[in-house]
């Protein structure tokens, strides 16, 4: 849904900032249209204050489209993936804890690693930094030869499904706020499945919504009252 507003300031550049400050985004985020320009002037009107009035409206959430494309794993390329972690994994748990317990699983969308281990608990990292990190080399490795794109899902010791129970309780913790307070709320930078699950918990939510700004990697969700 598009969200317009119109700003003034003296000058065009003034009205932008302000505009921005209201929507508490950055200037990327916005289609910016002048409504009244400061040129256009008379003569008649050089002593009455000077006002540009611009539009802006925010781009579409790129969080509300697919946050990644789907991709679906031929037979063929699911087992030469799982064939290619097992090797790699194997090598690595030797390396680090020969007790670690992992599993892989092929499924249409992906490759899905479960690693068990108490001790592994550095390999998830402030907030699953270090997490994601390996999830993604392990995406490299399961690739390996292969054509078509590979996406692996890693979980450390039940971390994903922690993280998104944390995440759902704190969004709805915020909206409360935010409806107490009637002040939106910008949270800290996120993962996009994170932001994903703070859109989706509160996206039937009838009195708030959300939004993000920002660039990877400190993208952050914003939850504002609607505009009813």
């Amino acid at each position: 849904m598009e969200k317009s507003i119109i700003a003034e300031g003296k000058t065009t550049n003034e009205a932008i900032e302000n505009g921005l400050k209201m929507l508490n985004v950055s200037k990327n985020m916005v289609d910016i249209k002048v409504l009244e320009n400061e040129e256009k002037r008379s003569f008649f009107s050089i002593l009455t204050p000077r006002v540009v009035k611009v539009q802006l409206t925010l781009k579409e959430n790129e969080e509300h489209k697919h946050v990644v494309k789907e991709i679906h794993l031929s037979e063929k390329d699911g087992n030469e993936a799982k064939k290619n972690l097992e090797g790699f994994l194997k090598d690595f748990f030797e390396e680090i804890d020969k007790n670690t317990e992992y599993n892989i699983k092929v499924k249409e969308n992906g490759i899905y690693v479960t690693v068990n281990n108490k001790n592994l608990g550095y390999l998830i990292g402030y907030r699953g930094e270090t997490l994601y990190a390996l999830q993604n080399i392990l995406s490299a490795v399961a690739g390996k030869g292969i054509e078509n794109k590979v996406r692996v899902f890693l979980d450390i010791e039940g971390y994903r499904e922690k993280r998104e129970k944390t995440l759902e309780e704190l969004a709805e913790k915020i909206s409360k706020t935010v409806i107490k307070t009637k002040k939106s709320v910008t949270l800290e930078p996120m993962q996009a499945y994170e932001r994903k699950i703070i859109h989706s918990k509160l996206q039937n939510n009838d009195k708030v919504e959300t939004r993000s700004i920002g660039e990877e990697p400190r993208r952050r969700v914003i939850i504002s009252l609607k505009n009813n």
